[in-house]
């Protein structure tokens, strides 16, 4: 594995560090009037999703880790295990539900989605930008409310609550960001 300086490190590189893998969520390059410049990173843990922040200055050398990224298909969820299928080896994997958090609801049936592994061990799960989901119920809209940029809620067919255009009414379809967890757009 590479080793880099410390003011190397960029958003989304993954650390060996302190004995774990951590994913740098946030980098804030600092040049103090007085001292050597450094970089104050915060880390993600991609284990265990405890959070630290920690300073590497530019003579620091870290590990640099690069996962595996291999697109799988979703088939179902057991006893909160979620069950992936390799497209190409028709090999099945399973890996723990807990590990696409809140984003857990837009998972689909037949999803195609992208699995990173250190070795053998699945760490993320990243999903497809947009998802189509079908609006269950909403608010009807107000009269006068479509001046001005206003947003209302709505629960969409998996359960999740989000906040869509007045426009949007029940049974549409819409795309939603999965990394944001907001409206996208009209399908």
């Amino acid at each position: 594995m590479p080793k880099i300086n410390g003011n190397e490190i960029k958003p989304g590189f993954i650390l060996e560090h302190d004995g774990g893998l951590w994913a740098a969520v946030k980098v804030n390059h600092v040049k103090p009037g007085k001292g050597g410049a450094f970089a104050q990173v915060e880390l993600k843990n991609l284990r265990d999703g405890r959070k630290l922040n920690e300073r590497f200055r530019s003579e620091d050398r870290v590990e640099r880790v690069e996962l595996e990224n291999k697109d799988q298909q979703f088939l179902y969820e057991s006893d909160g295990r979620l069950i992936f299928m390799d497209a190409e080896t028709f090999e099945q994997v399973e890996i723990d539900a807990e590990l696409l958090g809140e984003r857990r609801p837009f998972l689909q049936d037949g999803m195609v989605a992208t699995v990173n592994y250190y070795g053998d061990e699945a760490l993320n799960v990243t999903l497809p930008a947009k998802v189509r989901c079908r609006v269950v119920e909403t608010e009807p809209v107000v009269k006068g409310q479509t001046a001005a940029n206003s947003y209302k809620p709505a629960i969409l067919d998996n359960g999740m609550r989000i906040m869509v255009p007045p426009f949007i009414g029940p049974e549409e379809e819409i795309l939603v960001h999965t990394e944001f967890m907001e409206y996208s757009e009209r399908v």
